[in-house]
């Protein structure tokens, strides 16, 4: 039986991230289904449902996070389409990920540059500032 973090968590990681998210959370069920579990309550359960901040501003932190990391581009990308889904335009993720070359720097502000890239090919957009 799931709890009520889990089934919560549940809703808010599909609103947020989709089938990206459930493909993340099934790829662990073989190897840690424990920590699919946790992945579901904590973050999803807890953190995103919290009132302080909307959707679109958590979706802005943890895009820039996963930026300064370096090392978590397959994350991005999901919480790029992530960013998506609740309501940035692809000019504001640029922009976000501009801002990170100031504070994690040039190289990983580029590696995110270039999986928004990717992200907005599979979606069909174009952001406005790189149509001139």
């Amino acid at each position: 039986m799931n709890s009520e973090r889990y089934t919560q968590g549940w809703k808010t990681l599909q609103q947020i991230d989709g089938e990206a998210g459930e493909r993340v959370v099934d790829s662990l069920r073989d190897i840690a289904p424990d920590f699919a579990r946790y992945l579901i309550e904590f973050p999803f359960g807890d953190i995103y449902r919290r009132e302080q901040l909307g959707l679109r501003e958590r979706e802005i932190a943890t895009i820039a996070a996963l930026t300064a990391l370096g090392n978590a581009t397959p994350q991005l990308k999901v919480h790029l389409h992530a960013s998506l889904n609740v309501g940035l335009t692809a000019d504001e993720i640029v922009e976000v990920l501009m801002q990170m070359a100031v504070y994690a720097g040039f190289p990983a502000a580029l590696n995110g540059l270039f999986a928004a890239r990717e992200v907005f090919a599979e979606r069909g957009i174009q952001p406005t500032c790189a149509a001139a």
